[in-house]
């Protein structure tokens, strides 16, 4: 195998360079092999699902959502500052931040189509 080089004074050098197979082989393996990524996962029937329920969206007041979603299985207490509280539904939970719905999030299992 032919290498070029080029020095800091700005001349071209060419050397013959002999490589083994293993290496070629292995340069080769590195380079063609899938990397190994490791990330998490967003699973996108959840997300349909999301989209298709009526759920209590961000910016509605806690008086609005009783109003139109009822009585919360159970209410946490507000943590944190600003305050963050939780309530919980029987298929999903929907957070506060202070008066106002930040975000409905679907209790893990809830998926139902795989749309």
């Amino acid at each position: 195998m032919l290498f070029l080089s080029l020095d800091l004074t700005g001349t071209l050098t060419m050397k013959k360079v002999i490589a083994a197979p293993f290496f070629t082989g292995l340069l080769l393996a590195c380079v063609l092999a899938p990397p190994a990524v490791s990330a998490d996962v967003l699973v996108l029937d959840e997300v349909r699902q999301v989209e298709k329920m009526d759920l209590p969206t961000n910016g509605l007041s806690k008086a609005e959502v009783e109003s139109r979603f009822g009585a919360p299985d159970k209410r946490h207490e507000a943590v944190g500052e600003p305050p963050i509280t939780r309530w919980d539904y029987d298929t999903y939970s929907v957070y506060f931040e202070y008066d106002l719905v930040l975000f409905s999030v679907l209790t893990e299992g809830q998926v139902i189509d795989s749309a």
